[in-house]
């Protein structure tokens, strides 16, 4: 079947669906925290050295789906002006899909709500993705030509 005569928002949702359904989200459970407390930081070179060492951090086949998938979302919203999905908009929209907290944080004893955490944390998963969309073009080979240089 051609992917031409389907439902753009069909293969979008199914997309999203795919990631959502992962038993780990894409960006890993283990890293949660640390994505959380590096898009937090306010000094921008921390924060570039911060979130570049945790996509560096990610296991190969991960780094190697999200940066695809960057790249494919990057292609999405230049196309704005049809889809109307710009890169604020596809990070509202997949973000929480690609990062978001285990279900240990979640059943956490001071937790009294999981609906807090989520509440809490959508917009630092949001600005996540849009930190790595608004950046320029990462690659696989360069990210671990570095990783060389840090050990």
């Amino acid at each position: 079947m051609m992917l031409s005569d389907m439902d753009i928002s069909a293969i979008a949702g199914t997309l999203k669906l795919y990631f959502r359904e992962l038993s780990e989200p894409l960006l890993t459970d283990p890293l949660y925290p640390a994505f959380m407390e590096g898009i937090a930081l306010s000094d921008p070179a921390a924060k570039e050295n911060c979130m570049m060492h945790l996509l560096r951090s990610l296991p190969d086949p991960n780094l190697i789906t999200f940066l695809t998938l960057l790249e494919h979302l990057k292609r999405v919203a230049e196309k704005e002006p049809v889809n109307k999905m710009s890169l604020h908009n596809l990070g509202t929209v997949f973000g929480p899909t690609l990062l978001r907290p285990s279900e240990s944080e979640i059943s956490k004893p001071n937790v009294t709500l999981a609906s807090d955490i989520w509440s809490h944390d959508v917009m630092a998963q949001v600005q996540v993705l849009l930190y790595y969309l608004q950046h320029p073009p990462i690659s696989f080979a360069e990210l671990k030509k570095n990783t060389l240089f840090l050990n």
